[in-house]
């Protein structure tokens, strides 16, 4: 999955804007001012950061040597998914939706009825 459309996936979820708070090489996702994701290349090589429970982060990196620990994050709710193209798009897209769900899901309430009823 190329970072095109990985970052017009990352759009398409409700109420997500695209922002770029640590300068113009890293893009950050923020679903009502919630991170849920970043896109950046780090020499030369394309990467993701996601949201993630505890033990499906440690699961994932098991499973797929292109999953890291989160790069600058919170090493234990985050990981860094390299973009090689060794990880299926389907996977990377459970991923993301995954992010994008744990950040609704610790968000007040009327925020997250506001989301739940576009998905």
């Amino acid at each position: 999955m190329d970072t095109l459309s990985i970052k017009n996936y990352l759009l398409a979820k409700p109420d997500t804007r695209e922002d770029y708070p640590f300068g113009p090489n890293v893009a950050v996702f923020k679903v009502k001012g919630k991170m849920f994701a970043t896109l950046s290349a780090q020499a030369g090589i394309d990467n993701m950061n996601l949201k993630c429970e505890p033990q499906e982060a440690l699961a994932l990196r098991e499973i797929f040597d292109a999953v890291k620990p989160g790069y600058h994050m919170n090493k234990k709710h985050w990981n860094t998914i390299i973009l090689d193209d060794s990880i299926p798009q389907g996977e990377v897209e459970r991923m993301i939706d995954n992010s994008f769900l744990l950040v609704v899901k610790g968000m007040p309430k009327k925020d997250r009825v506001s989301i739940e009823i576009k998905l």
